[in-house]
């Protein structure tokens, strides 16, 4: 059993964007629901943790975004963009979003966690650095990944972004250095209308953005060929000192906001790749970050399902959560017979081995 951290607090559930917005507190509500039981809590730890002082979110972006979301500290509402509103605890939940991702980098660096699931709202890879939108006030999984860099001392960190839409911000911030590997598999065309399989990256950077855009109704065989044929030999290539991991249930085969068809089991799958890629390269040290999700079911379960396959045991939720023997060695076995997931291992090649 790995010793495996939750980062979680009250603080993310307040955030609200309001009545009938897709990004609800009841996306952690239903997860915190099933970690409250006894057989369940006690798989995983709990580190203390608190909020990033600007300097530390600076690492990512615009003093002027971050003295804006900071004005709305307090307010019952404000708009930071048409999708993206605040209520009086948003910018504390934010900066502690930040804090909740720099810390479990701190603690796999010195060793004192084996891997880690950030439980945070609001969500960031959206987040520009001089830009809120799409939901995302600061770029969590972004300024973990600079302050795994400046602070820590990595030279290579690997970010694997399965959420349904592209993760822009994360992209732009990283997109002309060769010190961050990042992956995406998104819904294409779609919103926020970037991650085109020719956005490979510039300067040092070229190759080091791998997006793999697909068109919709992708279920489990065609993410278990994209992780089975791109994405593990990618790290295995590059070898990070660190991966994280953007984790969008908004891939689930239910999700109102999207088109792909991946099952629970698929969640725990994909996870599983991505803990053994981290195993052999670099420790085991994998921090996964909560980003989009809108089926409660998927939520809760996919969420379950992701900290399963971390602790390396079946947890007993009362919810189907765990990912069947026979089903993971049918998965370790797809191959990609899908155009889009050809063309990007095409486009991959040209830097990459593969």
């Amino acid at each position: 059993m790995r010793k495996t951290a939750i980062f979680n607090d009250p603080l993310f559930v307040s955030h609200d964007p309001g009545f009938d917005h897709p990004e609800s507190p009841e996306r952690l509500r239903v997860i915190n629901e099933v970690l409250q039981k006894e057989q369940v809590k006690d798989h995983f730890v709990y580190p203390e943790f608190s909020a990033a002082k600007h300097a530390i979110i600076g690492l990512n972006h615009s003093k002027d975004l971050m003295n804006r979301v900071a004005e709305t500290a307090g307010k019952m509402f404000d708009a930071l963009d048409p999708d993206t509103k605040t209520s009086p605890d948003s910018y504390a939940a934010a900066i502690l979003a930040v804090g909740a991702l720099t810390t479990g980098v701190d603690l796999l660096v010195k060793g004192k966690i084996d891997n880690g699931f950030a439980l945070v709202r609001p969500p960031g890879h959206h987040a520009e650095k001089s830009r809120s939108m799409g939901f995302c006030l600061f770029n969590n999984v972004a300024v973990a990944a600079h302050h795994a860099i400046t602070n820590c001392g990595l030279k290579r960190v690997m970010i694997v972004d399965w959420d349904l839409h592209h993760g822009n911000g994360t992209q732009n911030s990283f997109y002309e250095t060769d010190k961050v590997l990042y992956v995406s598999t998104h819904q294409f065309p779609y919103y926020p209308g970037t991650g085109d399989v020719q956005e490979t990256g510039k300067g040092k950077g070229e190759g080091y953005t791998v997006n793999i855009p697909l068109p919709g109704y992708q279920g489990d065989m065609d993410y278990a060929a994209i992780f089975n044929d791109i994405i593990v030999p990618l790290g295995k290539e590059y070898k990070p000192e660190l991966i994280l991991i953007s984790c969008g249930f908004d891939i689930y085969k239910a999700d109102p906001l999207g088109l792909m068809e991946v099952s629970i089991e698929g969640f725990a799958y994909l996870t599983r790749c991505i803990v053994e890629l981290a195993e052999e390269v670099c420790n085991g040290r994998l921090l996964v970050t909560l980003e989009g999700g809108y089926d409660l079911t998927a939520q809760r379960d996919g969420a379950l399902a992701v900290l399963s396959e971390l602790c390396g045991e079946k947890i007993d939720t009362g919810h189907p959560t765990n990912l069947g023997e026979d089903r993971a060695a049918e998965l370790a076995q797809a191959k990609s017979q899908h155009p889009a997931i050809d063309q990007a291992m095409s486009v991959a090649k040209r830097v990459w081995k593969l």
